[in-house]
């Protein structure tokens, strides 16, 4: 037994290469495939983005997405105030018809109310023209907003009178972000990238961004001001982390950056006192800034109408019904009876100033140069067809209909005409 120890061995030894020799070698687990990921629409909104801030040397991304795509010195709507046209952006409709007509407002059918921006969540004010999301919503394509102005209202819903105020009804997007001016740049790109990173049946389609740094750095220091070159530099730096953060999601999208109106450089040395044009005691004074708007006291018209209507240094006053056809404004009810503009780079005051104030503003003629807007778009539906003629802001919605894939809207002021050629 002893020599037959080693002949066993030998035997079992063939025996366990011939088993190995017959078993197919391992192999490594099989990647995960990647997602094929249908393009998403962003719109996004630089606030005070005047168009000519582009030709300043800082801004290496936006101009790479321009080079792509398409741009254009867009045309806001009048008046060029934030609220009106970001309503106008999302609508395809002008303020005189969204029935948002200013930035603070009254409406007979509220008698002792004031739509403010900082309070702005009844759908009464909001109701006469739908939203791009709200439409996107209705078609099933779930969206999203980053504090898109309005974008927080359950649109086409109602407010009870009577704390804590329950709204019944109305249509909102499935995500939306109320807005609050300290939270950065950066963490509203992390958010939106944080929702594209949903499985597909949560994951927007259709997603608004907003920023408001320059339009901030403008007012404070001017337009023409480093300061606001720098705040420039800064948010197309964050509009490149959008860009990176997409594409490490293999994320493609059609972006479209807009602006809602310009900027123009103003001075306290460049202010009309209204008090100095019609007498205080016939009429109230509601809005002030680049506009003046008022109401006469009752039985008073007739002399706030003597005082107004004639010729003025730097401003121009009119009926409403009178107010020049091409800013088609004046017809909407929260619109006051009379209405004076300023010329670009002068403001009207109740008073004349003590001390000075904001060293840009906005608000103007929309056809001002200073007040033109920045426009660029460009994704994977959107040809390299440089830069386009003006055109106006109420073209953007149908835009965004058509990269969307919905049906035109009817009934709106504008039309997608402008990007016909630049579609694929």
């Amino acid at each position: 037994m002893v020599r037959i120890r080693p002949l066993l061995a030998a035997l079992l030894a063939i025996g366990l290469s011939a088993c190995a020799s017959t078993t197919p070698p391992a192999t490594a687990p099989l990647a995960a495939p990647i997602e094929a990921r249908a393009p998403v629409t962003i719109l996004v909104s630089i606030d005070g983005f005047r168009a000519d801030y582009l030709t300043r040397g800082v801004t290496p991304h936006l101009d790479a997405l321009a080079a792509s795509g398409i741009s254009a010195a867009m045309r806001p709507s009048f008046p060029s105030k934030t609220f009106p046209n970001h309503w106008t952006l999302v609508t395809g409709m002008r303020p005189d018809r969204s029935g948002i007509v200013s930035n603070n407002m009254e409406d007979g059918a509220r008698p002792g109310v004031k739509f403010t921006m900082d309070d702005s969540k009844d759908p009464f004010w909001w109701n006469a023209a739908e939203p791009i999301w709200v439409t996107a919503e209705k078609a099933g394509v779930r969206s999203a907003t980053m504090f898109w102005p309005g974008s927080n209202v359950a649109w086409g819903g109602t407010m009870a009178k009577e704390w804590p105020n329950a709204i019944t009804g109305g249509v909102r997007p499935e995500d939306w972000w109320p807005f609050d001016m300290v939270i950065p740049g950066n963490q509203r790109v992390d958010g939106v990238i944080d929702w594209l990173r949903r499985p597909p049946a949560t994951r927007p389609r259709l997603i608004t961004l907003y920023f408001d740094t320059i339009d901030t750095a403008g007012h404070t220091y001017g337009p023409d001001a480093p300061e606001t070159t720098r705040a420039v530099g800064e948010i197309d730096a964050t509009i490149g982390a959008l860009v990176d953060g997409l594409k490490q999601l293999g994320q493609p999208a059609n972006f479209v950056i807009v602006a809602d109106h310009g900027m123009a450089g103003t001075s306290r040395t460049r202010t009309i006192a209204m008090d100095q044009i019609a007498n205080p005691e016939d009429y109230r004074l509601f809005e002030s800034g680049t506009f003046a708007s008022l109401y006469a006291v009752p039985g008073h018209e007739a002399a706030l109408e003597k005082a107004l209507l004639r010729p003025h240094d730097h401003l121009q006053c009119w009926r409403k019904s009178e107010i020049p056809a091409r800013f088609h404004y004046g017809t909407n009810p929260r619109i006051p009876p009379y209405f004076c503009l300023a010329e670009v780079g002068w403001l009207t005051a109740k008073t004349a100033p003590t001390k000075e104030g904001d060293l840009g503003n906005h608000g103007y003629d929309n056809m001002a140069p200073e007040m033109a807007a920045l426009f660029v778009a460009a994704g994977p539906n959107i040809r390299p067809a440089g830069p386009l003629p003006s055109f106006d802001n109420v073209d953007v919605a149908p835009l965004i209909r058509d990269l969307l894939g919905l049906p035109p809207g009817t009934g709106l002021d504008g039309d997608d005409a402008p990007f016909k050629a630049a579609l694929r």
